[in-house]
C-alpha cells in the first residue's frame, strides 16, 4: 500500500452500499489507527512501516467485512430501520404482518419506537433552543474577535464544539428514533498544525451543514413542540369531557348569559373521537421521528 490516504479509498470502496454512519466509523477507525502506529514507526522506511501496520489492523477487505458482519448483528438487535442498506450475512425475511387494521392502528402505543420518538420530538423543543443559542453566541463572539489572534482560536474552538454537538445529537437520534448514527468523532489529524486544522473544519461539508442544523432544530422543535401537545391537549379534552362536567360541572361554553354543557347522548361520541384523535396524533409522531431521523442523517454523518 503506497499511502493511507490509498488505504481509505480502497476502504470506502470495499463498504460501497453500506450504511453511511458505518463507513464514517470506520474510516474514523483505520485513519487514527493507521497515522498512529506510523508515526510511532517513525524514522524508517515509512511505506514498510505501512505495511506492517496493515498486516496487524487488516486489508481494507478484512475490515470493511467486519465491519458489515457487526453491523448485521446489531440491526438484528435494533428495530428495522428503512435506511440501513448492509447486507446481513443470513438474512431473514421479516414475516408479513397479518394483524387486522384495528390492531395495527391501536398497536401503535405497544411500539417503543412510537415512545421514542415522542420523547424526542418534546426535548427537540430544548435542546433546539440550546443548540440555537450555542451556535449565534459562538459564532458572534469568535468572528467579532477574528481580528486579534485570540478570536482564530475561539473560532477553532467554535468549529470543535459544532463538531461535538453533532455526536451528541447522532446518539440521541439514534436511541429515540432508531437510525444508525456514527459512534464517534471524525478524525482529526495530529500532524497537522493549527491554519491546517482550521482550514480542514472550514473546508468540510459536515461542519456547515451540522451548524445549519441546529438551526433547523429550533424551528423544528417549536413547530413539534406546538402541534404534539395541542392535538394531546384537544384529544385529554375530548376524553375527559365527562369527568370534566360531571365531576367538576365544568361546562364546555361560559357566556354570560348561559353554560353549555355536552348533550348526555353525544358523550360517547366525544370520547371515541378523543381516543381516535390521541391514536392518529401517536401515528404522526411516529412518522415525523422517521422523517426527522432521516433529516438527522442526512445533516450529520459525513458523505
Amino acid at each position: 500500500m503506497a499511502s493511507i490516504e490509498e488505504y481509505l479509498d480502497q476502504l470506502k470502496k470495499e463498504l460501497a452500499g453500506a450504511d453511511r454512519a458505518t463507513v464514517q466509523d470506520a474510516l474514523a477507525d483505520a485513519e487514527e489507527y493507521l497515522r498512529t502506529a506510523v508515526g510511532a514507526r517513525a524514522g524508517g522506511d515509512a511505506e514498510k512501516a505501512l505495511d506492517d501496520v496493515i498486516d496487524a489492523y487488516g486489508t481494507p477487505a478484512e475490515v470493511a467485512a467486519a465491519y458489515r458482519e457487526n453491523e448485521a448483528l446489531i440491526s438484528r438487535a435494533r428495530p428495522v430501520v428503512k435506511d440501513v442498506t448492509i447486507p446481513a450475512p443470513s438474512p431473514v425475511p421479516a414475516p408479513p404482518d397479518t394483524r387486522n387494521f384495528f390492531i395495527k392502528f391501536f398497536g401503535v402505543f405497544a411500539e417503543p419506537r412510537a415512545w421514542g420518538a415522542l420523547l424526542f420530538l418534546i426535548i427537540a423543543f430544548a435542546t433546539g433552543i440550546i443548540y440555537f443559542t450555542w451556535f449565534w453566541t459562538g459564532f458572534s463572539v469568535s468572528v467579532g474577535m477574528l481580528p486579534i489572534i485570540f478570536g482564530v482560536v475561539l473560532l477553532l474552538l467554535f468549529l470543535f464544539s459544532i463538531r461535538g454537538i453533532a455526536l451528541m445529537e447522532g446518539k440521541l437520534v439514534e436511541a429515540l428514533l432508531g437510525v444508525r448514527m456514527p459512534h464517534r468523532p471524525l478524525f482529526t489529524r495530529r500532524d497537522v498544525g493549527f491554519w491546517g486544522k482550521l482550514k480542514y473544519l472550514l473546508t468540510q461539508r459536515q461542519t456547515w451543514t451540522s451548524a445549519i442544523y441546529m438551526n433547523l432544530q429550533f424551528v423544528l422543535g417549536i413547530i413539534y413542540f406546538t402541534v404534539i401537545v395541542g392535538l394531546v391537549a384537544a384529544s385529554v379534552w375530548l376524553i375527559g369531557r365527562p369527568v370534566f362536567e360531571l365531576v367538576y360541572d365544568l361546562p364546555v361554553i361560559e357566556t354570560h348569559a348561559a353554560l353549555y354543557y355536552t348533550s348526555a347522548w353525544a358523550m360517547p361520541f366525544l370520547i371515541i373521537g378523543g381516543a381516535l384523535l390521541l391514536t392518529a396524533t401517536m401515528h404522526l409522531v411516529k412518522v415525523l421521528g422517521q422523517w426527522h431521523g432521516a433529516l438527522a442523517k442526512a445533516m450529520l454523518v459525513q458523505e
